[in-house]
């Protein structure tokens, strides 16, 4: 049997499991009519928003899928390609809608598991995340393998044109991933940030108060952002980790070994995270170091399966001589867990850092920004240490020399390297994606009038899922780093570029890494930007709503939830598109201009500051939530102190470096790396400063 049969077992029961997973979520309570109704509401909001948004894409992929034509009509490439970047946008997309509806599904399930138990709550929240995590290493393995099979028979098992065309079929899930990142960001942070400043801050009323007209855009936005967004874009991580390792393995002359074994070892990890899940569960008046512990304990489980069984399936696949390789996805699996242990110390309200931010606050709004952002950027050292170590450890461990004799087995190294980061991505995901399940679970809770012990134990999960899902970004970032170097090396094996006689004296390259140093900066300023415009009309709208409605603040006004829902969506929709086809077209605009040599440059500048910013975005944005958080629990006068009010601000200020900008750049990097392979014809052939 075709060793292949195995990747595609293990996208089967990926999916299986996610499906059965699904199935439990769905046989639990929905509670009473008045939390039904509540999250009916959400419900519809993230539906129309997903659906707006699928037909504004839906215009971009049309149009880009006719260039593609054109280009494989003249011979820059195979009519495999325009296919395949329908086929990516579509499965990238299925991934996170299918992770929306489990996560609208679940929220009111966890309300009425919390009137139970914490565990009972911990559950539900995280088996709708599960079924996110699975359906995208399902999904993601399943496209791969079909793609695999029917590029195999047409081109007679022939491994090179094999992977050559499969390391193209990427940029569909990458095109996809960044729109629904950016998109479902600003509108998410938005109307968060709108909320806050009117409600919180301005009329003094508890988070998620229904009287809040913000409140159920609140909802809507952590679920088409932080679910459906970070769906799409864990699934583009993912696919590009694996179709990345393979086209270096046969440039490493590996051969179909090589091609298979990301395919493999990420079956492998599917079938850990599995195994892993079961052993999520924790006690009733758990703490929050019970609750992280009852997670960590899945993760661990499944990277211990991975790294023992990552050793037999190498020398099983590549034979012992290759036992370097396996060195190489040990260190990747090790940076990961290292990356995602380092965010949690430095954004968790349970150790020094968060906690020194929220003494910060007693000052004022101004030095908690700034402590804030000086915490973000302290930050970076250790993620960018372990990635450097773990490219190092990757790439000489793979046979990988300083000359250019083994240079590509050890990129081929780094590029497994990364696959190993990501094989237990199933289990990963899952941890965090049941945060935003238990965010709205919280609201729910508030505005259907539950039992304060109930907020109390939504509360505890939705303060551990802002710092699991700052350790997911983390995560993500982690590997897109090294997904990136993997397809800058395979854009460079496109060109037939000798990527160790590339000179900084060369001055295309340097004009190149300047440029894409920027890129960026001037990215991040785009997306902020655009969470600031369409804050400021929720803003606007919410102070005009409690001037104007009678007795809203007395409960017996009722507020136009919609207005604000329809907000977020119209800002979102329109904003998001420059900072998208920015990320698209800035590789090729620099390709035309400065030649293949310069796209390199561009790729190593972009990668590098990218990976940083988004890493000291994402943390302090992490650390600025939960140190609100902290001093709601009680700290320097708790909730209505003015200590509260300035870390209100810096919250507000992180929202959209957490959850808009910082976890977009990932994608922003990979997306380039992956438009300049696709035209790397193009950019070879038309290049002006070749």
């Amino acid at each position: 049997m075709d060793i292949m049969f195995w990747a595609l077992i293990g996208a089967v029961i990926a999916l299986v499991f996610a499906a059965v997973a699904a199935s439990g979520v769905l046989k639990k309570s929905e509670g009473s009519e008045k939390i039904k109704k509540i999250a009916g509401a959400i419900r519809r909001g993230a539906n129309a928003y997903l659906k707006r948004q699928y037909k504004t894409v839906a215009i971009f992929f049309v149009i880009v899928t006719i260039v593609l034509a054109i280009l494989a009509a003249t011979g820059f490439m195979t009519f495999f390609v325009p296919i395949a970047f329908i086929v990516g946008g579509v499965f990238s997309a299925l991934a996170g809608f299918i992770g929306m509806k489990i996560a609208t599904a679940a929220n009111s399930r966890t309300v009425t598991g919390a009137t139970k138990s914490l565990n009972s709550a911990l559950r539900v929240s995280f088996s709708s995340g599960a079924v996110m995590g699975m359906t995208v290493v399902g999904l993601g393995l399943l496209y791969l393998t079909i793609w695999y099979f029917i590029l195999n028979a047409y081109f007679a098992g022939d491994t090179a044109q094999i992977a050559s065309n499969m390391l193209m079929f990427g940029m569909g899930a990458s095109c996809m991933a960044l729109f629904a990142r950016v998109g479902g960001g600003i509108f998410t942070k938005a109307a968060d940030v709108g909320a806050d400043l009117v409600g919180k801050v301005e009329a003094g009323i508890p988070e998620d108060d229904p009287r809040n007209p913000a409140t159920i855009a609140d909802n809507v936005g952590d679920n088409v952002g932080d679910v459906a967004g970070m769906g799409a874009d864990l699934y583009e991580s993912y696919v590009g980790s694996i179709i990345s390792a393979g086209a270096l393995a046969v440039a490493a002359g590996l051969g179909g070994g090589g091609l298979a074994l990301p395919m493999v070892l990420a079956a492998l990890g599917i079938v850990a995270s599995v195994i892993g899940s079961f052993f999520v569960k924790t006690k009733e008046n758990a703490s929050q170091k019970n609750l992280l512990s009852a997670l960590h304990k899945g993760v661990y489980i499944a990277a211990a399966i991975v790294a023992v069984a990552g050793y037999f399936l190498v020398t099983g696949i590549l034979g012992p001589d290759h036992v370097g390789v396996y060195v190489a996805i040990l260190s990747g699996l090790v940076a990961g867990i290292i990356i995602g242990y380092y965010t949690e110390y430095v954004t968790s309200d349970h150790f020094k850092p968060t906690k020194d931010l929220a003494e910060s606050t007693v000052t004022g709004p101004a030095t908690t920004i700034i402590s804030g952002i000086a915490l973000g950027m302290k930050s970076t050292a250790v993620p960018v240490i372990v990635v450097v170590a773990s490219v190092l450890i990757s790439y000489f461990a793979s046979g990988g020399t300083l000359g250019s004799g083994s240079f590509e087995v050890g990129l081929y190294g780094v590029a497994i390297s990364a696959v190993g980061m990501l094989s237990t991505l199933g289990i990963t995901l899952a941890t965090d994606a049941y945060g935003p399940v238990a965010d709205n679970a919280g609201g729910l809770a508030e505005m259907s009038g539950q039992d304060p012990v109930v907020r109390e134990r939504t509360d505890a999960l939705d303060s551990l899922g802002n710092t699991t899902a700052a350790t997911g970004k983390g995560f993500a970032i982690g590997s897109a780093a090294l997904t990136a170097l993997a397809l800058i090396a395979a854009f460079a094996d496109q060109c037939q570029i000798d990527m160790s006689a590339l000179s900084l004296l060369d001055p295309t390259v340097l004009m190149g890494l300047l440029i894409g140093a920027m890129l960026p900066f001037l990215f991040s300023s785009m997306t902020m930007s655009a969470v600031g415009k369409a804050a400021m009309k929720i803003v606007v709208e919410v102070r005009r709503q409690f001037r104007e409605i009678k007795g809203i603040m007395t409960g017996e006004g009722e507020p136009d939830y919609e207005s604000c829902v329809d907000i977020c969506t119209k800002g979102a929709l329109h904003l998001m598109l420059a900072p998208a086809i920015l990320g698209f077209v800035a590789p090729i605009i620099v390709g035309l201009i400065l030649g293949a040599n310069g796209v390199v440059g561009m790729l190593g500048g972009a990668t590098a500051t990218g990976f940083v910013l988004a890493v000291m975005m994402s943390n302090s944005g992490g650390a600025w939530d939960n140190a609100k958080k902290y001093i709601e629990g009680g700290a320097h006068g708790g909730k209505g102190s003015e200590a509260h009010k300035a870390a209100v601000v810096g919250d507000t200020v992180g929202d959209p470096f957490k959850d808009t900008s910082g976890p977009s750049l990932n994608i922003l990097i990979k997306l380039m790396s992956m438009v300049a392979v696709v035209f790397a014809a193009v950019i070879v052939q038309y290049g002006i400063l070749q």
